[in-house]
């Protein structure tokens, strides 16, 4: 269909996607733009920014935020705020498991926004898997456990399970659903397009970048179940009689990116707060004993309101990440990326009704995007950039403590041992003991790893370096457990910097392999190989130079099995899973 002089309505236009699309719809000058987030400042900028790039007066550009998944009245509230309000969270609770009925329907956000605006055309860009996904069932469900357990009264018991039912993502996407066929019925709109999502980047279950959980993830499986519940829902949304046309897209791989900088570096919107450890004040670890994560002792809390600062590439909705983050998640093998322009340019050809071969809904089994060659050219121009800023923190946590560990190992060693050549002639307890002498003296380094919830388990297995910190999100912080080996070995080998001998052994492993990978490809200069011969960088000497982010990437495809299938064709079969 055209776009020009239409109303075109944007949900989610604020983030990377949603912002490309607009971009793009505006060359095709429509007569009106709706651009929604769920922040006021967020859409407020978003619109100022298209209007400055809006050719002429022609397309008047309308922002609107608020949430679109609860009633009109509660639109501007946090869910937190309405956690904390019984009478709210149970009338959003009754909104998504009530039969639906006309106040319900007419109430709701989303339905007042499409039948108020009558868009001809929605391009839905809302992340609607990861946001109902990650109100986190599982954890409200401990919540409600641990009440009836510790026997609390009914009525306590009667709010956690209203809670529980909130976050019950598969009715919410139902009403969500329902709300949206009928307002699109009633406003007549003429298309409707969703970019979706796969739920784990395009990668299998495999995948070795989560929040924290177990492996594979329940929080990302369910992402991924919702991700696909709302593909079918939409694909029966398309063989209903009186709708719009209706068509998905869903990019696989990561969506990047906004910029890269320098400055504080926050999550979910707000600044990491910098934490310390010193040695003196490690923790030590006595068998049989529990382990509770408490604040009765000081362990060196940083005074006033000091930030963690560093070099960053910011993914807009996925967060910032470091620029070894950023090496590992888009590195070849592993999740890779793919430009929010080329989604918005795929989205407005299917607006336009061009073939493109990617609606999910017309080809199921060929439609998803993954990626690209625009992506991996680009590559290497943002961690120029962010070479040429200075260094930062290795790690800011965002996609998982075991990838966090393995940046901040590989850290400690490029920093102490500087080549893989050097790393290797040691005996492991002497690059155990360096590394803590280096760590010892080394504030920033040690100050970004506690800060983000990373421990530092000493040489002598015994002592734990650690900060009490207010927002507590791994696992081995937030349940109490007994100190004993299993238990170290557990979270040692997930969570925690490990700088035991065995470890640098482990690490000693790591590097001759690579180095025998090298030799063994010699000069070969043909496509065989990944990681040809001059993948890894060299020194004046010819040492091979220790890249965290490069190497840490090895490690997860070759030891843990989290690469895309095509990342096994060095070895010619599937890698093996360590621990």
């Amino acid at each position: 269909m055209e776009i020009r002089d239409e109303s075109i309505m944007v949900l989610g236009g604020y983030g990377e996607v949603g912002n490309a699309v607009c971009r793009q719809l505006l060359l095709h000058k429509p007569k009106q733009l709706i651009v929604t987030s769920l922040r006021e400042d967020e859409v407020q900028g978003t619109a100022e920014e298209l209007r400055r790039v809006s050719p002429g007066d022609s397309c008047e550009i309308i922002p609107f935020h608020g949430n679109l998944f609860v009633r009109w009245d509660l639109k501007d509230m946090a869910l937190s705020e309405i956690f904390a309000k019984p009478e709210s969270l149970r009338l959003v609770v009754d909104d998504n498991l009530a039969e639906l009925n006309e106040d319900i329907l007419t109430s709701s956000t989303l339905y007042r926004l499409i039948t108020g605006y009558r868009p001809s055309v929605i391009v839905d860009c809302v992340t609607t898997a990861t946001g109902l996904a990650y109100r986190n069932v599982y954890h409200q469900y401990e919540e409600l456990r641990a009440a009836i357990a510790q026997g609390k009264a009914p009525d306590h018991h009667a709010d956690s399970a209203y809670r529980v039912f909130f976050t019950m993502s598969i009715p919410a996407l139902i009403r969500h659903t329902q709300i949206l066929q009928e307002a699109t019925k009633r406003a007549q709109t003429q298309l409707y397009l969703k970019v979706g999502t796969t739920g784990t980047g395009g990668m299998g279950l495999n995948i070795p970048f989560t929040h924290g959980e177990e492996n594979p993830s329940r929080l990302l499986m369910t992402k991924a179940a919702v991700a696909g519940a709302q593909t079918m829902l939409l694909f029966a949304l398309s063989r209903t009689p009186g709708r719009p046309i209706v068509k998905e897209i869903k990019p696989a791989a990561l969506i990047s990116w906004k910029g890269v900088g320098r400055g504080t570096i926050k999550k979910a919107g707000r600044p990491i707060k910098l934490y310390d450890c010193m040695p003196e004040n490690a923790h030590r670890l006595v068998p049989g004993t529990p382990f509770r994560y408490t604040a009765d002792a000081d362990t060196g809390s940083l005074p006033g309101e000091t930030e963690l600062e560093g070099v960053y590439v910011d993914t807009g909705e996925n967060g910032v990440f470091s620029p070894d983050e950023f090496k590992i998640i888009t590195a070849l093998g592993l999740m890779e990326f793919v430009t929010p322009e080329e989604i918005a340019q795929t989205a407005v050809l299917a607006i336009l009704g061009v073939s493109t071969s990617k609606d999910v809904l017309g080809a199921l089994d060929g439609a998803v995007m993954g990626p690209s060659y625009r992506g991996g050219f680009l590559r290497e121009s943002a961690l120029k950039r962010a070479a040429s800023l200075g260094t930062g923190g290795p790690s800011y946590g965002l996609i998982g403590p075991r990838v966090s560990k393995l940046i901040l190992e590989a850290t400690l060693l490029r920093l102490t041992f500087h080549t893989m050549e050097d790393a290797v002639k040691a005996p492991p307890g002497v690059v155990a003991r360096t590394l803590e002498e280096h760590l010892t003296s080394d504030r920033e380094t040690r100050q970004s790893a506690l800060s983000i919830g990373i421990p530092v388990l000493l040489p002598d297995g015994e002592r734990l370096l650690f900060a009490h910190r207010k927002i507590k999100d791994k696992a081995w912080e937030e349940e109490p457990w007994i100190i004993n080996q299993d238990n170290i070995e557990r979270w040692a080998s997930r969570e925690w910097i490990d700088l035991r001998a065995e470890n640098m052994s482990r690490w000693q492993n790591r590097f001759r392999k690579i180095l025998r990978e090298i030799k063994e490809k010699g000069e070969n200069t043909g496509s065989r190989f990944d990681r040809g011969n001059h993948f890894w960088s060299q020194d004046d000497a010819h040492k091979t130079m220790i890249d965290a982010g490069e190497v840490a990437a090895w490690v997860l495809i070759h030891e843990f099995g989290g690469g895309r299938t095509h990342a096994y064709r060095e070895t010619g079969g599937c890698s093996t899973n360590s621990p």
